[in-house]
């Protein structure tokens, strides 16, 4: 089987409210890398002339835009977040670039969330490839990895027209 594999960095920085880590309860900030593989939905044998699945430039083109443009040096926070209602209120420029999230915006939260949007930008070029799997590198020292159906384990199932997630778009909130 032959994978396609990228990895983008970006910036980002995020705030965890729940309780899960006191430490993490105030905004700060991580240098993130973001590595996906890309299977082929329809493998088949390389074709002897271009020898390819689809063009580098193809499969990763709209992924990379996606991440340099909206997640990198975005803020990441819970849809119930009171910060999130500040910005809404006092600076709504600045709020068109947080990424609202259903819960706090953990490391295994985003990297479900990425994987799945992935997959609406892959499906939305043809359907020629898939996300298999993703890593999200948050430190040196903290990584998860996920490989399956990312619809399955995020939180609160909701309308699709409700998760930006879900859509084909440059989209990072629901309003």
């Amino acid at each position: 089987m032959l994978d396609l594999v990228f990895t983008r960095r970006f910036s980002m920085g995020h705030r965890l409210i729940h309780g899960a880590s006191e430490s993490c309860a105030l905004p700060h900030g991580h240098n993130e890398f973001v590595t996906v593989g890309l299977r082929p939905t329809t493998p088949r044998p390389l074709d002897g002339a271009g020898n390819m699945v689809v063009s580098f430039q193809r499969a990763k083109g709209r992924w990379h835009r996606f991440v340099d443009d909206r997640l990198d040096h975005a803020l990441q926070l819970s849809e119930d977040d009171p910060l999130l209602g500040w910005f809404r209120t006092h600076e709504p420029e600045r709020a068109r670039r947080i990424v609202v999230t259903p819960g706090d915006p953990t490391t295994e939260l985003m990297a479900c969330l990425m994987m799945a949007k992935l997959n609406a930008l892959l499906d939305d070029d043809g359907g020629v490839l898939r996300c298999a799997e993703i890593t999200l590198q948050e430190t040196p020292t903290n990584t998860v990895h996920f490989a399956g159906d990312p619809l399955d384990m995020l939180p609160t199932p909701r309308p699709p027209e409700r998760c930006w997630w879900r859509r084909a778009d440059d989209s990072i909130s629901d309003s």
